[in-house]
C-alpha cells in the first residue's frame, strides 16, 4: 500500500519524475522531458536515439554484461535510467501500456502514440482545437487571470500536437475575445501598441490594470448608491415620525378646544329662558370643531352631518 500510494502521488519535486494518469499528458510531456534532460545527456539520447542490446562484433549473438565496454555500459546506464522514469511517471493504468518495455525510447513512443494519436489523429485534434479557440470569448463573469490561463491552455495544446501559436496571433485572438467592458480599453491599446510585436505578458498585465480601477470604480459607485438609500430611508422615517407628532398635537388641541366650548355652552344654557326649545349650540360647534381636526373624539360620536372645511 505503501508503494502504491507512492506511485499515485503527484511528483512536486526536483529528483521526482512527474506523474500521468492519462489526463494530463501535455503536461506531464514537457515536465518528464525537461526531468530526463536534467539527469545527463545519455539519459535523454537514450529517449532519441533509443537504445541496442550490445553484440558480438560481426554477428547478432546478444554480448552478456560482463563483456560489456565502457561506451556499451554508459550507453545502457542511460537507457535505463530513462526507462526507470517513465515506469515510475506513469500511475498502474499507464504501467500496464509498457511494463513489458526494455528500452526507453519504446516506452516513450507508446505512450506518445497513446495520448497523441497518428499524423491522422493529430490532424483532426488539430481541427477541433482550432475550432475552439475561434469560438472561445470571455465570460462576462470572468476575470482576466482566468481568462489567460484558459488561453495558455489553448497554446499549450498546439504545441503539444507540434503546431504552435504565433504571439501576435495570441494577442489579437485576446483583443478580439474580450466583453464589452473592455471595449475602451482595446481601442486604446490599438491605437497606442505596435500589436505586431506586443508581448502576451505585456497585454495581460495592462488588462489586470484596467481590470483592477474598473472594479475599484463599481465598487465605490455601490457604496454611494447603498449611502444615498439609507440616507433617504432615514429621512422618510423622520418625516413619517414628524407628522405624527404634528397629527397627535393638533387632536389633543382639539380636545382641549372642545372642553372650552362645552363649558362655555353649559354656561349659556343656564342663562337662557325656560319656554325657550332645548337647542343645544355646543353639539353643533363640536361639529365643527371635529371637521376642522379632521376626525371625531371616539366611535359613540357620531358625524353624521357632513361638515366640510369650507362650511367654516
Amino acid at each position: 500500500e505503501v508503494i502504491s500510494g507512492s506511485m499515485d502521488m503527484e511528483g512536486g519535486f526536483v529528483s521526482r519524475s512527474p506523474l500521468l494518469d492519462g489526463t494530463n499528458y501535455d503536461y506531464w510531456k514537457t515536465r518528464m522531458m525537461a526531468f530526463l534532460k536534467s539527469m545527463d545527456s545519455q539519459t535523454w539520447k537514450a529517449i532519441i536515439k533509443g537504445w541496442e542490446h550490445p553484440v558480438w562484433r560481426g554477428t547478432t549473438e546478444l554480448k552478456p554484461e560482463e563483456n560489456w565496454s565502457k561506451k556499451e555500459d554508459e550507453l545502457a546506464l542511460g537507457n535505463f535510467k530513462a526507462l526507470n522514469a517513465l515506469f515510475n511517471g506513469v500511475d498502474r493504468n499507464m504501467f500496464r501500456l509498457i511494463k513489458k518495455c526494455i528500452v526507453a525510447k519504446d516506452a516513450w513512443e507508446i505512450l506518445k502514440t497513446t495520448h497523441e494519436g497518428t499524423s491522422k489523429v493529430k490532424m483532426s485534434r488539430l481541427q477541433l482545437l482550432t475550432t475552439k479557440v475561434e469560438n472561445f470569448r470571455m465570460k462576462e463573469d470572468e476575470c482576466i487571470h482566468d481568462f489567460h490561463m484558459n488561453v495558455l491552455d489553448f497554446a499549450n495544446s498546439f504545441d503539444s500536437l507540434g503546431e504552435k501559436i504565433a504571439e501576435e496571433k495570441l494577442v489579437r485572438k485576446i483583443l478580439r475575445s474580450l466583453p464589452k467592458r473592455f471595449d475602451m480599453k482595446v481601442i486604446a491599446i490599438e491605437e497606442a501598441q505596435d500589436i505586431p510585436s506586443m508581448k502576451v505578458e505585456e497585454l495581460i498585465g495592462s488588462l489586470l490594470t484596467f481590470e483592477l480601477a474598473i472594479n475599484e470604480r463599481s465598487e465605490k459607485k455601490n457604496k454611494s448608491i447603498t449611502f444615498n438609500s439609507n440616507t433617504d430611508d432615514n429621512e422618510i422615517q423622520c418625516d413619517m415620525e414628524t407628522n405624527e407628532r404634528i397629527s397627535n398635537d393638533i387632536i389633543d388641541l382639539g380636545k382641549q378646544f372642545n372642553k372650552v366650548l362645552e363649558m362655555m355652552d353649559r354656561k349659556t344654557r343656564t342663562k337662557e329662558k325656560p319656554n325657550q326649545g332645548k337647542y343645544e349650540p355646543g353639539e353643533e360647534t363640536v361639529k365643527h370643531v371635529a371637521a376642522f381636526i379632521g376626525r371625531c373624539e371616539s366611535d359613540e360620536d357620531s358625524c353624521d352631518e357632513d361638515v366640510s372645511y369650507e362650511e367654516l
